[in-house]
């Protein structure tokens, strides 16, 4: 393990101590808005990857376990069960067949948007107390 250029003191545990809590504050109330529309946190973070996935409209399997930081059999399931309750449809690439694409459907949009709604206003309250702690290591 590489030695720190210094030994934490009481402030940087404050600090780590802090941020881990505002963090945990907003997964938890993420949790209870995806759940209070009737989906789990993990669906909701599907669809805010499919959605949110860098130049395109969809994304594939293997981008969104590692944006979920899930196996990709987990994923496979995930898409499944939002394929089934129509968030989301699995579409074959026209560019590589052998690659499946992962959209939004209608559905999966207005659920999304009404979350994210919510995400950005309890972001805006956490202004000030949501900050990374400056520890010098």
């Amino acid at each position: 393990m590489k030695k720190s250029t210094r030994d934490l003191d009481k402030t940087d545990f404050e600090q780590l101590s802090e941020f881990r809590y505002q963090m945990r504050r907003f997964e938890r109330f993420s949790e209870q808005a995806a759940q209070a529309e009737g989906i789990t946190p993990l669906q909701y973070l599907l669809l805010l990857h499919v959605k949110g996935y860098p130049g395109r409209t969809w994304a594939t399997i293997g981008e969104l376990a590692e944006r979920l930081q899930a196996q990709h059999h987990g994923v496979v399931a995930l898409v499944s069960r939002c394929e089934a309750i129509e968030l989301v449809e699995r579409r074959v690439s026209e560019r590589d067949r052998r690659q499946v694409e992962v959209h939004l459907l209608a559905a999966g949009e207005k659920l999304l948007a009404r979350l994210a709604e919510l995400h950005r206003a309890e972001l805006k309250s956490l202004d000030g107390a949501f900050t990374i702690p400056r520890i010098d290591l």
